[in-house]
């Protein structure tokens, strides 16, 4: 089921190098995106630093999800309005010495430039939060915000749902009274023939045996077309949607499977048509499965 959330968390960062006016606040933003899936299919994006938190996360979304292709992403950057922070000075001096011990080994090395200081100066700032704690908790909050939103929108697919149930319905009944009458028509026509060949005859065919054969194809004809059975089971299966939609929970799988049968029976219903209308009910029928099928991919 398709669903977005996110979830912010700030921490102060104050390192074993930094002075007081390094101190600064770093953000922590996570984002929970899905999208459609018959399984479950988690993938993360996370910085360096959070990289370890992937098997906790990984838990903590699949003890909760069971379906959906599902990515998080987190991002750490500085929250102190400024971009341009002033490097600590004992950074700086720290950087500069390691720099000559550096050039001493190896004389042709390049010197640091001010973006390569900048950058060092960052991480040794970026080293001194612990995310353990935060990362799962704010997790946790845009994980129930996801859900809620898959939730609001599941309210909505079922609906949806019910509704070509209903359309389903219409054209069953619709179908229903067509076969007795396709039935009498054929019958008739087959009588009818019979009449003709009994005009035409010379004789030599009995005219009981010329009607029991008529009748006899009339009643093939009937057993052929007769789509009682495909009714009944549609309808059984759309019992069982509309129950299993008004049930909740985890019905995603079985309302596959259902909609796997409608579509058996709508194509039984359409190669079994003698008629023109039938056909055409058919034809309705399968379009608006295919409708459900593609909105209960969305449900978990």
């Amino acid at each position: 089921m398709t669903g977005y959330a996110s979830a912010q968390h700030g921490a102060s960062a104050t390192g074993a190098e930094t002075d007081a006016r390094a101190t600064q606040t770093r953000r922590l933003g996570l984002e929970i995106r899905s999208v459609n899936s018959r399984f479950l299919d988690l993938s993360f994006r996370l910085p360096d630093e959070l990289r370890a938190m992937e098997p906790t996360l990984r838990a903590l979304l699949t003890a909760r999800l069971k379906r959906g292709k599902v990515e998080v992403r987190a991002a750490l950057d500085s929250d102190d309005g400024n971009s341009l922070q002033d490097p600590p000075a004992r950074l700086l001096q720290r950087l500069n010495s390691l720099q000559d011990s550096v050039r001493a080994w190896l004389p042709s090395a390049a010197p640091l430039t001010v973006a390569d200081a900048l950058r060092l100066c960052a991480n040794a700032h970026s080293g001194s939060e612990d995310w353990t704690e935060a990362v799962p908790a704010l997790a946790e909050e845009a994980l129930t915000a996801l859900l809620a939103a898959r939730e609001r929108e599941g309210k909505r697919l079922a609906t949806m749902l019910l509704d070509r149930v209903k359309q389903l319905r219409a054209l069953a009944e619709q179908a229903v009274p067509m076969v007795p009458l396709l039935v009498e028509q054929q019958r008739q026509r087959f009588m009818e023939r019979w009449k003709e060949a009994m005009a035409l005859t010379d004789g030599s065919t009995l005219p009981e045996a010329a009607r029991d054969r008529a009748l006899t194809e009339a009643t093939a004809f009937a057993i052929r077309i007769d789509v009682a059975e495909e009714i009944t089971r549609l309808d059984s299966h759309l019992d069982e949607i509309e129950r299993l939609l008004k049930k909740g929970g985890e019905v995603g799988k079985r309302l596959d499977f259902l909609i796997q049968e409608l579509h058996r029976e709508a194509n039984t219903l359409g190669s079994k048509s003698a008629a023109l209308d039938l056909t055409r009910i058919s034809v309705d029928m399968k379009v608006l499965i295919e409708q459900m099928r593609e909105q209960v991919q969305n449900i978990e």
